[in-house]
């Protein structure tokens, strides 16, 4: 993604200058808005950064022999829309227009199945390290552009829509700086 400029959302619901990666985990969504933005957290192998682990992941590529963690994910078959790396770099998987698995078993404002009616973020980390100025920045962008495309109502974290499964984006996600940032992204 570009560092400087506005970023848009073309009508095949790809984010302009993004590298795009197709993850085969995606289907159609039922008819329906665009209401909700959910932001996740995740590290493969869990706590370690900068690998290729989430992306071998979401594109059914991950070799369960690589770690001793992937033997326990082999053959999920999840995606999320957006992957936002530690130093901002964000990769995309599946186009706005469709539905990602990203959210799973979930519910929001007592609609269930999240990933009907969402678009999935998901920041390089876990609950335990804070995340990078560079991920808040492209973070808070990516926002701008979606709410700009789509009629988003709502922004939660996985653990808000799946709190009884979730923790995620966790403890060390800084909601009020998030969304401050908003009103000057």
């Amino acid at each position: 993604m570009r560092n400087d400029g506005l970023l848009q959302v073309d009508t095949q619901g790809l984010l302009a200058g993004c590298d795009y990666l197709p993850s085969p985990n995606c289907d159609d969504r039922p008819p329906g808005e665009i209401k909700l933005l959910v932001i996740h957290n995740i590290s493969l192998p869990p706590d370690e950064f900068g690998g290729d682990g989430v992306q071998r992941l979401f594109c059914n590529t991950l070799d369960a022999a690589a770690h001793p963690y992937y033997q326990a994910i082999a053959g999920l078959k999840v995606s999320a829309h957006f992957f936002v790396r530690r130093d901002g770099h964000v990769v995309q998987f599946v186009s706005c227009l469709k539905r990602a698995w990203h959210a799973g078993e979930s519910s929001w404002q007592g609609v269930p199945r999240c990933n009907d009616f969402s678009i999935g973020i998901e920041l390089e980390g876990s609950d335990a390290v804070p995340f990078t100025d560079a991920q808040y920045n492209a973070l808070q962008r990516l926002t701008v552009a979606l709410r700009a495309a789509y009629p988003l109502r709502g922004i939660a974290g996985h653990s808000d829509i799946s709190p009884q499964r979730k923790t995620d984006p966790g403890p060390c996600f800084d909601w009020a700086r998030y969304l401050a940032g908003l009103c000057v992204a």
